[in-house]
């Protein structure tokens, strides 16, 4: 995050160094409590939607990172995959941290979630390697088309906002399996975590908010590790150095604070693990999505 820095350092003489010095540290300090407040609202969304490392870090990171830095810089050429990297390492620890708040809370059903997690471990390593040779733009917009189908499905298909009044079969192996490979690659390739996919299926099985929520923390891991992993390995190709605090695309300096954050949310949220109505808790999921959506937008 050093070079978001660079637009505000200034080549000063002995006498304007008193000026210069205090005006950069206090961005310094705004720019990192602003990504702490970031990662408290992460936690509070992923403990009790089943998102947020995705929906609400990389819109923010994109434009912390895309502003300062001029587009033919190595940050600004890399600044989605540089958002989507440090968002996907976030979500190993938020998710963590959410999936044992749940399972303390007793919402998460494993046999759910066990078919899923291998398939969807393969396609976020195929999302991850999609995503490093993708131009930044496009990945800008495909976030938001995404967003967009997201939203009308859940809004215009039965069984998102009123919960069917049966449990469907369960799937079996060969449909688990296709599912977790196309929700594994586009939550790593977008870096989203799956749960903007894997809420309403679960949802539509007459699965409550409250498990579906939570089923989604554990499904978000394998997406957060494999793509954690390819980001990594995948970044030596890449023709700029991205500078120091930077393990391969992740920004590890963003990720600790947001890290830190995300602590502090998922201990708040969880005292209300399962205490929102059901249907006031897809409304507001709903909610949550537009409004990241038309914050992605106007960046």
């Amino acid at each position: 995050m050093q070079i978001l820095l660079t637009k505000h350092r200034k080549r000063a003489t002995p006498e304007q160094s008193t000026v210069t010095a205090p005006a950069s540290m206090e961005f310094f300090v705004s720019l990192y409590l602003l990504l702490a407040v970031c990662g408290c609202a992460t936690g509070v969304t992923t403990v009790l939607f089943g998102f947020g490392g995705g929906f609400v870090v990389v819109p923010l990171l994109y434009r912390l990172l895309s502003t300062p830095n001029a587009p033919g810089s190595a940050v600004g050429q890399s600044a989605m995959q540089i958002a989507v990297a440090t968002s996907t390492c976030v979500m190993v620890f938020s998710a963590l941290l959410a999936t044992w708040r749940h399972q303390r809370a007793g919402t998460v059903d494993w046999t759910n979630v066990r078919p899923l997690l291998g398939p969807i471990g393969a396609g976020a390593a195929l999302g991850a390697l999609a995503a490093t040779v993708v131009q930044s733009e496009w990945l800008r917009w495909a976030f938001a088309a995404y967003l967009v189908l997201t939203i009308l499905d859940c809004w215009l298909r039965p069984g998102f906002l009123a919960r069917p009044a049966a449990r469907q079969h369960r799937p079996g192996p060969l449909a688990n399996a296709l599912s977790g490979l196309v929700i594994g690659w586009v939550a790593a390739l977008l870096g989203v975590g799956g749960s903007v996919m894997t809420v309403p299926l679960m949802r539509r099985r007459g699965i409550e908010m409250t498990q579906a929520t939570a089923m989604a923390n554990p499904l978000s891991l394998p997406v957060a590790l494999a793509g954690t992993g390819t980001y990594i390995v995948l970044s030596a190709q890449s023709p700029l150095p991205l500078g120091e605090w930077h393990l391969g695309y992740i920004d590890i300096r963003a990720a600790a604070v947001l890290v830190a954050g995300s602590w502090i949310g998922t201990r708040a949220a969880s005292l209300w693990i399962g205490r929102i109505p059901d249907r006031v808790h897809a409304k507001v999921y709903l909610g949550l999505l537009i409004a990241v959506f038309l914050a992605m937008v106007t960046t």
